[in-house]
């Protein structure tokens, strides 16, 4: 995909540049919205007079333009780091907290020192050198651009190995996110040693395989539980205070029945 702009997409680089800021770098993560795998952070300094053409965020490429344009970072950028933050962390710090530091110690660990740095969307706090976050900043400035490829690269690089170690999931494909397929897989198996536990549905996914039940609800609404909760789960709705509807099981006795006249929520929801 190309992305029509005003500036070429090294215009801020070169700008700081010209005013005596030599060394920029950029940083940013990949992974932040998905139920699995891990959190991956990458900041890159490219050099003076790099070549941006085929340079976009790296959500726009194609795996094979990521590729390709990956390995011309490794060869050319003055500088690259990566850092990884495991589902174990991000349950027990937050992903936002998790992500920041993530991004500080990418940054730290550069085997050259920033004199700017340029991150994507949100500031990073406590840098030791002037910093600036930038609205779609893969996709306005070559250096976080570079770490967006080097991220992403990376990430689904690692999620293609952990599909070797647990194929059901299809990590290969979904790289951990939330598709169709996945969320089936969740509900028929649990969850797996890479899942986030402290996201929405991955707890359920887990009560639901230990209990053969599963609730529709704001958390997972009831048009999309119809799609992937397979047949050997029993469907029971919530109600606005997240207790499971008189005459759905309430108590938690399986052979509870909706009231007379009316249809279960199995015949509501779930395609016969």
């Amino acid at each position: 995909m190309v992305v029509r702009r005003l500036k070429q997409i090294d215009h801020y680089e070169r700008r700081l540049r010209g005013a005596g800021f030599r060394v920029v770098a950029g940083v940013d993560e990949a992974g932040r919205g998905a139920l699995a795998g891990p959190l991956v952070a990458a900041a890159v300094v490219l050099p003076e007079g790099f070549d941006p053409e085929g340079l976009e965020d790296s959500k726009l490429l194609t795996p094979l333009q990521r590729d390709r344009m990956y390995a011309r970072i490794q060869e050319e950028a003055v500088a690259i780091a990566v850092c990884r933050a495991m589902p174990g962390r991000i349950d027990r710090s937050g992903l936002h907290r998790t992500n920041l530091r993530l991004l500080r110690r990418a940054l730290t660990q550069l085997p050259v020192r920033p004199e700017y740095i340029l991150t994507d969307g949100f500031p990073v706090p406590r840098l030791p050198v002037p910093s600036l976050g930038m609205r779609k900043g893969d996709m306005v400035t070559a250096s976080v651009a570079a770490a967006s490829v080097v991220a992403k690269v990376t990430r689904d690089r690692g999620m293609s190995r952990y599909h070797r170690r647990f194929p059901q999931y299809g990590f290969n494909t979904n790289r951990g996110y939330g598709t169709a397929s996945h969320w089936e897989a969740l509900f028929r198996f649990g969850p797996c040693p890479i899942h986030r536990r402290s996201f929405k549905g991955v707890t359920e996914a887990t009560m639901a395989v230990s209990t053969g039940r599963v609730a529709a609800s704001r958390v997972l609404p009831r048009e999309i539980v119809a799609e992937w909760v397979p047949e050997t789960l029993t469907v029971v709705e919530e109600d606005v205070n997240g207790e499971v509807a008189e005459g759905e099981g309430s108590q938690g006795f399986p052979g509870a029945s909706p009231r007379p006249g009316t249809l279960s929520v199995e015949e509501r929801i779930l395609p016969r």
